[in-house]
C-alpha cells in the first residue's frame, strides 16, 4: 500500500469519525431542546437561541475535521519525504 492510498484511507476514517461525533452531539442537543420546550413552552425563545448557538459550535467541529482531512489529502507536509523515500526504495 503506497503513501497516497494510506492518506486517502486516513482522511476517510478521520472524516467519518468526525462527522459521527458531531451528528450524535447535534441529535442530543435537539432532543434536549425539544424536551425543554415541551416542559416549558414559555421559555422556547431562549431555549431555541441557545440551541442554535450550540449547534453552530458543534458544526464547527465537523468543519475542522473536514479541513484536517483536506490538508491530509492535498497539502500533506510529508508528501516530499514520502516521494524521496519511494524513489530511494525503487532504485
Amino acid at each position: 500500500m503506497d503513501f497516497f492510498t494510506m492518506c486517502v484511507f486516513g482522511a476517510a476514517i478521520g472524516m467519518a469519525i468526525g462527522t459521527l461525533g458531531t451528528a450524535i452531539g447535534q441529535g442530543l442537543a435537539v432532543k434536549s431542546a425539544v424536551e425543554g420546550v415541551s416542559r416549558n413552552p414559555g421559555a422556547s425563545g431562549k431555549i431555541m437561541t441557545t440551541m442554535m448557538i450550540g449547534l453552530a459550535m458543534i458544526e464547527s467541529l465537523a468543519i475542522y475535521a473536514l479541513v484536517v482531512c483536506l490538508i491530509i489529502l492535498f497539502a500533506n507536509p510529508y508528501k516530499d519525504i514520502a516521494l524521496k523515500l519511494a524513489q530511494t526504495v525503487a532504485k
